[in-house]
């Protein structure tokens, strides 16, 4: 859950009291909606050009749904849909998503609260028109800046297990069903050529590695036993 602190909430709050002041939000509460806006960062930013899991939800109203051109997950359900962004069409989307456009890729089973949705709709409009109301999502760690003890030199397999040499000399032994590979290509991703050892789970028993690019995969990962 993204979590607000009080001065840049307090500054969202009035910017937001100054705009139901002039009447732009009758249909929702948008004070109550920034509140709300947590259940939709985990997967969304209002940020232009930043995508998580979800499309950046910058710019939002008045767009043709599954255009976003920095995102390039959308379901065909979406693509293939004349839906126009609005007050309306969030509205049934946020309802019920998988009803709205049957088919979509979208794992959330809707808000079925009537004023929760005009609210969070009220803050998504203001957050659209109004500088300085966007609540930050989530941010990813920066991994150039990765310890040399999480820098990977060497990963070796054999049988079951990933043997993960880091830049402390150490080696990780991690089943192979627990690690992870993954690529993040973004401006706070690994530096090329060096891969960083992530821990993950909650057990302590599960990790992943992050290269710079899919590439690096084979480069890395020998298969030999000792």
């Amino acid at each position: 859950m993204t979590i607000v602190k009080p001065l840049r909430f307090l500054a969202i709050t009035a910017a937001l009291a100054l705009s139901a002041a002039h009447g732009a939000y009758a249909q929702g509460d948008a004070q109550s909606g920034v509140k709300l806006f947590p259940q939709c960062a985990a997967c969304h930013t209002l940020e232009p050009g930043r995508n998580l899991t979800g499309p950046s939800l910058a710019n939002l109203f008045g767009r043709k749904a599954g255009t976003v051109s920095s995102f390039l997950r959308y379901s065909d359900a979406l693509k293939r849909s004349s839906v126009v962004w609005d007050e309306k069409t969030l509205d049934g989307w946020l309802k019920d998503p998988d009803k709205f456009i049957p088919g979509n890729d979208m794992t959330f089973p809707g808000i079925k609260d009537d004023t929760a949705r005009r609210d969070l709709i009220a803050y998504l409009k203001a957050a659209d028109t109004t500088p300085g109301m966007q609540l930050l999502g989530p941010r990813m760690p920066n991994l150039r800046k990765a310890k040399p003890e999480t820098i990977v030199k060497m990963i070796r397999h054999c049988g079951d297990t990933y043997f993960v040499t880091t830049g402390d000399g150490k080696t990780e032994k991690i089943w192979e069903f627990n690690l992870r590979f993954k690529s993040d290509t973004s401006d706070t991703g690994p530096n090329p050529g060096k891969p960083v050892l992530l821990g993950v789970g909650m057990r302590g028993d599960r990790a992943a590695v992050v290269f710079s690019s899919p590439s690096e995969f084979r480069t890395f990962i020998q298969q030999r036993c000792e």
